[in-house]
């Protein structure tokens, strides 16, 4: 019997967002001038107030007002109006060093000796349904959130948005899931106040419907664009009037959308956010590095479907161990337990491993707190920070590094492919 499966995502101005977003800018700031920074960095954003609070072992010196106020601002909060913006907003700094209890199990004598920074488990998913291997309804639902910050910057097609959305994309798959078409689309966005209720509600719908909609599926694959109809149920703004949100609207906190950061509710999670954490925090260092191995699994014609999990002790150098889930999607005659075993072999999971793999110890995470962590491209930007002393630099640095497909010829070796 066919099944509906459904995945969300949020704007880089929700609340929850704005606060990983602004973790996240100080990370790049504390990497770009102290490449050995250990940062754990926390953000609380309400009605006209920021709140840092966190652990920090860093050379360098930063204005974190100013890194908060910036970030804001580029997301879009610059009005009075909306009871929260980077102008005028205050910034509470309880930023203070890093424990000795934990840098003692992290910093050892050599760097390949390096203990993982926490314990826990991290899984990182792969699916063929999608040419950027992540799992569709996710995958759209940034894709519709992405468009319409494009449309609000724009401020031509659509003149009233303000920073705060959501979206939700349910789809229905068949017996041996495949996706058959889109069901609901739910999209909630922030507006002016800009005519009665009734009118405002009307205008907003058929803009989304016949303005948003169609810019996001003109740039589908043909399959995928064949799975929208006439018949998808739309929600749009269902509660009425949003025109308080943002901070002033929902307090927001850094780490509180860990499942539209990663797969939308598909695979698996193991509990830790990414944003605000340095990439010896193996919550997120090794959910990239699971991902990275996910993906180039299923790209190498492993299995149209794998999830990998690792688990740290904190402190410890090895990983407890490797497990694989294919699904029962494995294209030749191997167990889950085998194909871990080749995994083990394939990519070294020491923490200090990880992050010279994936190039971690660089400012690439601004880019990382809204949108998703996973699905995103590999690319080469130059980017600029400046301290208070005056001094600047600027680098080229590459973003999401576990998006690459660089493994797949040395897999296709390994499995006999």
């Amino acid at each position: 019997m066919a099944y509906l499966f459904t995945s969300e995502s949020v704007s880089e101005g929700h609340p929850d967002k704005v606060a990983d977003q602004i973790s996240d800018a100080l990370i790049d700031n504390f990497l770009a001038f102290d490449t050995e920074s250990k940062v754990a960095c926390e953000t609380l954003v309400t009605t006209g107030q920021v709140v840092l609070a966190g652990e920090v072992k860093s050379t360098t010196y930063l204005d974190v007002q100013k890194i908060a106020r910036d970030t804001i601002n580029k997301i879009g909060y610059t009005k009075g109006e909306y009871m929260f913006d980077g102008n005028s907003c205050g910034v509470l700094s309880a930023i203070h060093e890093q424990s000795d209890d934990i840098s003692q199990g992290v910093d050892r004598g050599t760097k390949e000796e390096q203990g993982a920074g926490d314990q826990g488990m991290m899984f990182g998913y792969a699916s063929n349904e999608t040419e950027n291997f992540m799992p569709l309804a996710l995958d759209l639902s940034h894709r519709i959130l992405k468009v319409l910050a494009e449309l609000r910057r724009e401020n031509k097609d659509i003149t009233y948005l303000r920073p705060d959305s959501k979206s939700q994309v349910t789809i229905e798959y068949s017996d041996d899931n495949v996706p058959q078409r889109i069901d609901a689309i739910v999209v909630s966005t922030q507006h002016d106040d800009f005519d009665a209720d009734d009118v405002m509600l009307a205008k907003i719908r058929k803009d989304i419907v016949e303005i948003l909609i169609p810019r996001v599926v003109a740039d589908l694959p043909k399959a995928i664009q064949n799975l929208f109809n006439n018949d998808i149920k739309y929600h749009i703004n269902p509660t009425g009037k949003f025109v308080i949100g943002g901070p002033h609207g929902d307090t927001g906190l850094t780490g509180r959308k860990i499942i539209v950061d990663t797969y939308g509710g598909k695979g698996a999670h193991g509990g830790g956010a990414f944003s605000g954490k340095d990439p010896s925090k193996v919550d997120r260092s090794a959910a990239y590095a699971t991902r990275h191995i996910a993906k180039n699994l299923v790209a190498a014609g492993v299995a149209s479907e794998v999830l990998v999990q690792v688990s740290y002790a904190i402190g410890v150098v090895e990983p407890m161990g490797i497990f694989i889930d294919t699904y029962g999607t494995c294209a030749f005659n191997m167990t889950d337990g085998e194909i871990a075993q080749k995994v083990t072999e394939l990519f070294d999971m020491r923490p200090f491993a990880i992050e010279e793999r994936l190039k971690l110890r660089a400012p690439i995470y601004s880019e990382t707190a809204a949108y998703g962590h996973m699905g995103r491209k590999n690319e080469i930007v130059t980017k600029s920070f400046s301290q208070p002393n005056g001094e600047s630099i600027t680098l080229d640095v590459e973003l999401f590094t576990w998006e690459k497909l660089d493994y797949v010829d040395k897999i296709k070796s390994a499995f006999g492919l």
